[in-house]
């Protein structure tokens, strides 16, 4: 199954097709924005079109973008954070190869629409042994290679084996002529300062209103979120012009149930702030947390809008305050910072407000 058209990003697409015409691409990229903007799907859209011999990259039609859009060119290179091999380490090449065909192969499944990495998963040494060693053949089909790494603040520091970690910073260094190496991160932060140093940043905006109801209405869409998805308004306030972020969001209405007990809480004395600042997910659930606080913001939003409709500005200016803070606190849960820690001092602010 293909993957699904890229919305959104058309100046970005723009600027990079106009650097790939005058030869100025840099041959090692980091695309860094918020989860879900499409980071890996801009990635692979630029993979193609740096693969495409149409006349108008990428054209859709040649048979470089046909495999590339099905997940299946020899020469698009795409690995994600995976869960870790039972003996990883002693794994062939071959074997971490026909990981990534399989797992490539099920995100086709779903046309390209699945959910954040959670924790468990990651970038493992065997998985860099594989990128530094594809680098080194000949392109099989195409006149260049191409490297989609996401996640890549996933890569798991290698200082067991200094060798892998000193050649893949050499090849994002210095990649071979043929080569280009497309990096994403949503945790710029988590980054390995010595990987960030060797690639030029993109930063990838969200995207509009209109893209996101674009992608809201197509059908694989609308079967991936399922038949209880909440009303298109609700979902464009969510998503925050970042509709990947959607399809993190396996249950919905759970979200929006705890958004619910952590207002109430934050109305509630420091015993009951504290008591609901220790049930949220662990750094492991980082998903299902950033989905509640999506679902808080949509709930102050309303609030917002209620309280400004009954001329009530006080309320209003309090509940508008209080998306701030809320917006502040995705910001700390994308970094290191345990979600029990983010959720108490966001309910202290809250509380404060009044809210």
């Amino acid at each position: 199954m293909p993957l699904l058209p890229l919305l959104g990003h058309q100046a970005l697409r723009d600027r990079l097709d106009a650097q790939i015409a005058r030869g100025a691409l840099p041959a090692s990229l980091l695309l860094q924005g918020p989860a879900g903007v499409g980071k890996q799907r801009l990635a692979l859209w630029l993979g193609q079109r740096l693969l495409c011999e149409g006349v108008n990259a990428p054209c859709g039609e040649c048979q470089h973008c046909k495999y590339a859009l099905m997940g299946a060119h020899p020469d698009l290179h795409w690995v994600f954070p995976l869960p870790r091999l039972k003996d990883g380490a002693d794994a062939s090449l071959e074997e971490v190869e026909e990981l990534y065909r399989e797992a490539v192969a099920d995100r086709m499944e779903s046309h390209g629409l699945y959910g954040r990495a959670d924790g468990m998963t990651g970038l493992y040494q065997y998985v860099t042994r594989l990128i530094v060693q594809q680098a080194t053949r000949t392109p099989a089909m195409a006149r260049r290679k191409v490297f989609v790494v996401g996640d890549a603040d996933r890569l798991v520091p290698q200082a067991a084996n200094p060798e892998a970690a000193n050649a893949l910073l050499k090849l994002l260094e210095e990649p071979p002529a043929d080569t280009t190496l497309i990096l994403t991160t949503s945790e710029p932060g988590a980054l390995l300062p010595t990987i960030r140093s060797r690639v030029v940043i993109v930063r990838v905006p969200p995207v509009s209103d209109a893209d996101v109801r674009a992608f809201i209405a197509t059908p694989e869409v609308r079967t991936a979120l399922g038949k209880k998805a909440a009303a298109d308004d609700d979902l464009l306030a969510m998503a925050g012009g970042a509709p990947g972020a959607l399809l993190s969001a396996t249950d919905r209405g759970a979200a929006v149930a705890r958004a619910r007990a952590l207002l109430d809480a934050a109305r509630g004395g420091p015993d009951t702030r504290l008591r609901a600042a220790f049930t949220q997910g662990s750094s492991k659930a980082r998903g299902a947390f950033s989905d509640v606080l999506d679902a808080l913001t949509v709930l102050l939003r309303d609030d917002v809008r209620d309280a400004a409709a009954r001329g009530d500005a006080a309320r209003a200016l309090a509940a508008a305050k209080g998306v701030a803070f809320v917006e502040e606190a995705k910001r700390s849960a994308e970094g290191n910072i345990i979600p029990q820690l983010v959720t108490a001092d966001l309910l202290t602010h809250l509380a404060e407000l009044g809210t």
